[in-house]
C-alpha cells in the first residue's frame, strides 16, 4: 500500500504568513435575497492592513474587475467576521447574525482583528443588516 508523503501536517490558517495571507470577502447585495459573491484577495499582510484598507481593496476590486457590475451600486459600509479555517460556521448561509462584536473598527489592523490565512468576512450594508436582524426572513 502506498503512503502519501507530500501532504503537509499544518493547518491551513498556519501555513502561509501572517504578512502574505490569502482572504475571503463575502460581499453581500442582498441578505432577504441571499444574494452574494465571494471576492478571494491574495498575498494580504494582515499586519499593516486595516479594516478600512481592506473595505477600499475590495470596493476597488468591485468597481474594476469584471463580473461585478450588479455589486457597484450598493453601498457597502461594514466588515463582519465570518469564519476561519477550521472554525465552526453559522448556520445562516449569507452572514453570521451572532456576536455583533465581531463587526470590525476601521482602524484596527487585520492581525489585532484576528485575521489569520483563510479567514472569510462578511461586506455588507450596515442599515440593511440591522433590518434584517429585526426580521430575518429570506425570499427566493
Amino acid at each position: 500500500m502506498a503512503t502519501y508523503t507530500d501532504f503537509s501536517d499544518i493547518p491551513t490558517n498556519l501555513a502561509r504568513p501572517k504578512t502574505s495571507a490569502t482572504l475571503t470577502v463575502r460581499v453581500i447585495k442582498s441578505l432577504r435575497y441571499r444574494t452574494e459573491r465571494s471576492l478571494v484577495l491574495q498575498n494580504i499582510n494582515l499586519e499593516t492592513t486595516t479594516v478600512g484598507q481592506l473595505k477600499d481593496l475590495s470596493r476597488q476590486a468591485i468597481q474594476t474587475q469584471p463580473g461585478w457590475k450588479p455589486y457597484r451600486n450598493v453601498q457597502l459600509d461594514t466588515l463582519k467576521l465570518y469564519t476561519q479555517a477550521h472554525g465552526a460556521k453559522t448556520t445562516n448561509l449569507i452572514i453570521n447574525l451572532d456576536h455583533d462584536e465581531w463587526i470590525l473598527a476601521d482602524d484596527s489592523t487585520l492581525a489585532d482583528a484576528g485575521f489569520e490565512n483563510e479567514t472569510e468576512v462578511s461586506f455588507f450594508n450596515r442599515d440593511l443588516y440591522e433590518q434584517f436582524k429585526q426580521d430575518p426572513e429570506t425570499t427566493w
